[in-house]
């Protein structure tokens, strides 16, 4: 029986596959009752502390929302709304949290923040996206694969593809190679994964039978994949002035009509963790169209509105997968 009650997750190796399995199944299980109105309060008078210095619409309304669902509490605490990291230390302040809610979330840059939130709050911790790692994130990526794989997942390929020094690629390949599946990352050189994360991920995958395959061919890493993945090729906190040279960078590894025919799968579905550069109808693309041109970056308008994009299949099991998270290791096997 599955126990992560009392438990961190703050990066996906906190997990084994089948405690990450679990939570995925758990989280199933809880988007059925939500979606049928039968769901069971499992936090019902537990307070959660979330901590989030930069900004969020998903990961910060999935927690809301879920702990809601289960009836606790939260209290926000933005980048002005605290002393966290600005008059008092981390560590003070997790040993201050720690006394008063039953589990803390963090979104911040330094992955060393929410490592030293786990180790002195005393109270589960979980990661909500640090310059490293998303690991939420990729709970709720691999329950959106298994409902539209419609086979086992250690058949399934999925290929990243852009900016792949990032968080969320950093997880999806670690993430592949710890389930057993065929992680494929198409990129730049100069932006690939670091030499510690590839070789983590390929550490993992002796063990698990994963394939994991880093290539600058985009044509030939999206060959049979079953999920094409991409993500805004400027992450959060990058100077606004590098945006010419990723464009200039980064092109080649667009989402577009032409390569979801490379991949030579009619059923091939596009990813994206959100938000996406798909069009003219935000600030920054707007700016982007008229410095460049471009009037979509990292994902083209007819790919994002296709029948092939499940994007928001991804962000709905955000909420589902996160509530598993919470439930299980704030209620342990109330969740089983």
């Amino acid at each position: 029986m599955t126990n992560l009650l009392g438990r961190n997750l703050l990066k996906e190796t906190d997990l084994t596959r089948e405690e990450f399995l679990y939570l995925v199944d758990f989280a199933a299980r809880l988007r059925e009752d939500k979606r049928a109105r039968r769901e069971r309060q499992y936090l019902t008078g537990r307070n959660i502390a979330l901590i989030f210095e930069k900004a969020s619409t998903r990961t910060m309304c999935a927690f809301e929302v879920g702990a809601y669902d289960q009836g606790a509490h939260v209290t926000y605490l933005g980048p002005t709304g605290s002393q966290v990291g600005y008059k008092e230390s981390i560590k003070d302040t997790a040993r201050v949290l720690g006394r008063m809610f039953d589990g803390i979330e963090y979104r911040g840059s330094a992955h060393a923040n929410v490592e030293t939130l786990g180790e002195f709050a005393g109270v589960p911790v979980w990661n909500g996206l640090t310059d490293e790692w998303h690991p939420t994130q990729m709970l709720a990526d691999i329950l959106t694969m298994r409902d539209h794989a419609g086979r086992a997942l250690s058949e399934v390929a999925y290929c990243y593809l852009g900016d792949a020094r990032n968080n969320t690629a950093n997880s999806l390949l670690v993430t592949g190679a710890l389930l057993g599946l065929d992680v494929r990352v198409a990129a730049p050189e100069a932006l690939w994964p670091s030499s510690d994360i590839q070789s983590l991920a390929r550490g993992l995958a002796s063990q698990s039978g994963a394939r994991i395959t880093v290539t600058e061919d985009a044509a030939q890493a999206v060959r049979g994949s079953d999920f094409l993945y991409t993500d805004v090729w400027l992450s959060m906190g990058e100077p606004a002035d590098q945006w010419d040279a990723r464009i200039d960078q980064l092109l080649p590894y667009q989402v577009n009509a032409s390569l979801i025919s490379a991949t030579e799968n009619l059923d091939v579905k596009f990813m994206h963790c959100l938000p996406a550069l798909h069009n003219t109808e935000t600030a920054v693309g707007q700016q982007i169209f008229e410095r460049r041109g471009l009037s979509a970056l990292e994902v083209t308008e007819d790919v994002f509105e296709s029948d092939a994009s499940i994007v928001f299949d991804q962000a709905e099991n955000r909420l589902h997968t996160i509530k598993a998270l919470m439930v299980a290791t704030l209620a342990g096997e109330a969740g089983e």
